[in-house]
């Protein structure tokens, strides 16, 4: 009993020291970050402590070891920048495009003039274009405006509204139970992050993705060339190499796969979730299944995802019928010609 209640001071101590420990989610996710951060220099570590060649080339060519150590830093920044970015919740972007209209409403309806008059006009970015609305002197709010907009005419808010967050949902959000929030274009709560993959952080996962998979072909490059000039020297050191190579291996394996399934994923303009639950998703069942119905085209897909995606609030409205009639349209030589499919 001593030992227990002893043990249950200290742990309060460090609780009240620090706070983030309280929580056994944070808990989780902090000790998943540092196994991880463990995991990259224990290979690292042990590279350099086994490997004298290496040492030698370092002395002789020094900026191939500091290639490789840029890579490593670089790969850990961009770990740590994707776990603590947003991915865009939809509370977050239901208060910014309110604020606005708020904002400018007020500058757009003069001094003298009642707040509800109908006058103001307030305009919102969706999908790069500007999109006047006179939401002002209106029952429903601007947030709900918006999200009706995106959907068919005859759309019910009842059913676009979140049972858990209590908010109307845009086109491709989900509301996370790990999180407790519903995120704007979710992809998948990645547990490696501790947080969602969505519309704000899609693509610093992206380049996290890439840039473990370069860090871990070129670890393994240097293990390989390790274990060829000397084997059989240390038979302790070998199997300690060996073992780190099989667990490296299986690792590269499983992000190769990831980095190619997710570069499919924004050829195409869809989600994890959109893709493995697309007959569940109320927007998506009466669409072909050969049909993206989010997608511009591969150049314009790849434009938007690694240079456009500046706001993290940016919504996408579903097409229309004939815009899904297009899509669904086989194509042609001449579409080609036309670059229909970019």
């Amino acid at each position: 009993m001593t030992i227990r209640y002893s043990c249950g001071r200290v742990r309060d101590r460090c609780y009240n020291a620090f706070p983030c420990l309280s929580d056994p989610a944070r808990r989780s996710s902090l000790a998943l970050k540092a196994a991880l951060l463990m995991l990259h220099l224990v290979y690292a570590g042990v590279l350099f402590l086994f490997d004298t060649d290496l040492i030698e080339k370092t002395k002789r060519e020094p900026w191939y070891t500091a290639l490789y150590l840029l890579l490593f830093v670089a790969t850990l920044v961009q770990y740590f920048v994707t776990s603590g970015s947003s991915p865009g919740y939809v509370l977050d972007a239901m208060r910014y495009v309110n604020d606005t209209n708020t904002i400018f409403g007020k500058i757009s309806t003069p001094s003298k003039q009642p707040a509800s008059s109908k006058n103001g006009s307030t305009v919102i970015t969706v999908e790069g274009s500007q999109l006047g609305r006179n939401l002002l002197g209106s029952n429903a709010t601007s947030w709900t405006k918006l999200v009706l907009d995106m959907y068919p005419p005859g759309t019910s808010t009842r059913s676009l509204t979140c049972t858990y967050c209590n908010v109307e949902q845009p086109p491709r959000a989900k509301h996370c139970h790990d999180c407790d929030r519903c995120v704007l274009q979710f992809d998948h709560h990645c547990v490696w992050l501790g947080t969602c993959v969505g519309l704000g952080n899609h693509s610093r996962f992206w380049w996290y993705i890439c840039e473990e998979t370069a860090l871990c072909l070129w670890t393994g490059f240097l293990y390989i060339t390790y274990l060829r000039v000397n084997i059989s020297r240390a038979w302790w050191k070998d199997a300690i190499i060996i073992l780190l190579l099989v667990i490296l291996s299986i690792s590269l394996i499983f992000l190769l796969l990831l980095l190619l399934f997710h570069s499919y994923l924004i050829l195409t303009n869809q989600t994890t979730y959109e893709l493995v639950r697309r007959r569940r998703i109320p927007y998506l069942r009466g669409i072909p299944e050969r049909v993206y119905p989010f997608s511009k085209g591969l150049c314009r897909n790849l434009y938007n995802f690694f240079c456009v995606r500046s706001n993290i609030y940016e919504l996408e409205r579903l097409p229309n019928a004939q815009e899904l009639e297009e899509m669904s349209r086989p194509y042609t030589c001449l579409d080609f010609l036309r670059c229909r499919c970019c």
